[in-house]
């Protein structure tokens, strides 16, 4: 299993950036996840396999959009106004289990393929 992130960069605050995860070969829930300089690493939001339900960490709702193209095999996360607050390392995972088409865990011990970070600065 491979995920591959991509689309972090520096940008102001009140910008938008769009994360995108690309996973070959996994019918999973897929998350993102960031993790701040000396700070444990954080649960941002879900998709669940079917796309039907996602769900979303307080700090971000209304403001992140998580989406996913099952026939292309990518996540998107959509960010809009940013905040400095937002820096971070972007990881985008993939649920250990598949239960059902709407599981969409929060916790990161449900997770169990892991790609690479991407790094996302926000700037004051």
């Amino acid at each position: 299993v491979q995920l591959q992130a991509s689309g972090g960069g520096l940008v102001q605050a009140g910008d938008s950036l769009r994360l995108s995860c690309t996973v070959f070969g996994l019918d999973r829930a897929m998350g993102w996840f960031r993790q701040a300089p000396g700070k444990e690493r954080e649960f941002v939001a879900v998709v669940s396999r079917s796309g039907s339900r996602t769900s979303y960490s307080d700090s971000v709702k209304g403001r992140f959009t998580i989406s996913r193209d099952n026939n292309k095999g990518t996540v998107h996360l959509q960010m809009n106004t940013l905040k400095p607050e937002d820096t971070a390392v972007y990881y985008c995972a993939a649920a250990s289990a598949s239960p059902s088409s709407a599981y969409a865990p929060v916790r990161e011990t449900s997770y169990h393929y892991w790609g690479q970070g991407t790094q996302v600065t926000v700037s004051s």
